[in-house]
């Protein structure tokens, strides 16, 4: 006797003719308005060395410095930084926007700062002495704090598509940082030595020569300076008369502050916990980092602004808590929250200014920002951190939960700032469909709504 089974009906999965048609346009739209690979694999290579080589020497640094019995100069050699992001990238900005080539000032920068972070090392390694060793860390900095807000408008000027590209731009970034550590750790095994700072300068050296590959980018036109102001691309500071702008830029500034102890601390934490390989421990903050950039386009359309950046600030504020915790589980998931926290305050204040300023002062102020988040913050952030490090240790070792509870307490006062001041356009959680709109359109007359 035979007997046939009914044939099984499957439910109906398919998207709606409505849904069906919105996604191909979307995905249709994205592509049409996509960077070709031509120029967007060369500006993926930069964004991916440059940060490779930052990552390569800033996160052993403290280790390297303490290794060679220069421990008491750690927090002046990271805020050499910060005194050059007082002068150069406003400086380099105000060239970009008055009609030097972009290309070659990052080609020359590259080759300069390359061969002044070797001779910082060669000082290390030699034993010429703090002072020494300060002065070529100077050099450097002048030469390379303006690298960061350069190839930002350069990249922002060839992408199709900002809003949706600069995210996974931004990821090779990261990648390169992750990269760095694993051969600082494992290849090199250089966490304490001035190997890490020699093959960071090749690498930028390297990166001088990538610069010929990139796109031609096209002259920023914002006409002859016609005072020493303009020159030194000071007229940016009339950003700060916008309430909004005052509010993001005053936000980044004053959280960076507490934010700065990160790189210079953590990695000497890891230490004292016991970890073998603290800077390729410290990749971990980078794996969130590729999560939340590749997340970053999508939060932007749908959330308001004010949302994104108050989440990264609240990451920022629970990572320090798990730090204070003092345990090696705490520091590890607290590691893993910098990526979220770094993207969502910092990358999207970044992109904010480039949907919000018009074009001829965007070099300027990326410029400006980077002397905000790169000069103020790390300079009173590392000589601050460094003034609470040497108050919170000991003979018997640092009182670490003392130390992040201190600078816990700072960054959960400017997250109330924040939310105090910042207003935007619009109410509630999720953006309307009328805001988002009208960004594409104010963004080209340097008033988008967010």
């Amino acid at each position: 006797m035979s007997c046939k089974s009914a044939p099984i009906q499957w439910p109906d999965t398919r998207l709606p003719d409505c849904l069906h048609r919105r996604r191909c346009c979307l995905l249709t739209d994205f592509m049409r308005n996509s960077t070709p690979k031509s120029t967007f694999v060369p500006l993926a290579l930069v964004f991916f060395f440059q940060w490779g080589a930052a990552g390569m020497w800033n996160v052993p640094f403290s280790n390297v410095l303490r290794h060679a019995g220069l421990e008491r100069f750690i927090a002046m050699g990271f805020a050499c930084n910060a005194i050059a992001a007082f002068i150069s990238p406003l400086l380099v900005g105000a060239l970009a926007d008055r009609g030097f080539s972009p290309l070659k000032l990052l080609r020359n920068l590259y080759w300069l700062s390359g061969a002044t972070l070797g001779l910082t090392f060669l000082a290390i390694d030699r034993g010429w002495g703090g002072v020494a060793m300060l002065g070529c860390m100077q050099l450097h900095a002048l030469c390379f704090s303006p690298l960061s807000s350069l190839v930002t408008t350069i990249a922002l000027a060839k992408l199709s598509n900002p809003s949706q590209e600069f995210g996974p731009l931004r990821t090779w970034a990261t990648f390169g940082w992750v990269a760095a550590g694993w051969v600082v750790s494992w290849v090199l095994l250089a966490d304490s030595s001035p190997l890490c700072g020699y093959a960071a300068a090749g690498v930028l050296i390297f990166l001088g020569f990538i610069t010929y590959s990139m796109p031609t980018v096209p002259l920023f036109s914002a006409g002859r300076a016609r005072n020493w102001q303009e020159y030194l691309g000071l007229d940016a500071l009339k950003l700060l008369s916008h309430p909004d702008h005052r509010t993001i830029l005053l936000t980044v500034t004053l959280f960076g502050i507490p934010m700065a102890a990160f790189y210079p601390y953590t990695p000497l934490h890891l230490s004292a916990l016991g970890f073998p390989h603290p800077t390729a421990t410290m990749t971990l903050g980078q794996a969130s980092e590729v999560v939340s950039l590749l997340l970053l386009a999508g939060l932007t359309r749908r959330i308001r602004l004010k949302w994104v950046i108050l989440g990264g600030l609240l990451f920022g504020v629970l990572r320090y808590g798990l730090f204070a915790i003092d345990t090696r589980t705490a520091l590890l998931v607290g590691i893993a929250l910098h990526g979220a926290c770094y993207t969502f305050y910092n990358v999207t204040a970044q992109m904010y200014l480039a949907e919000r300023v018009e074009t001829a002062m965007k070099a300027r102020a990326q410029a400006l920002f980077a002397m905000l988040t790169g000069g103020v913050s790390n300079l009173f952030g590392y000589l601050g951190s460094g003034w609470i490090f040497q108050m919170a240790t000991t003979q018997a070792g640092t009182r670490w939960t003392l130390y992040w509870s201190i600078l816990s307490v700072g960054a959960i006062a400017i997250t109330l700032y924040f939310m105090r001041n910042y207003q935007g356009v619009g109410q509630g959680f999720f953006r309307s469909a009328t805001v988002a709109s009208a960004n594409t359109t104010r963004a080209q007359s340097g008033d988008a709504a967010s």
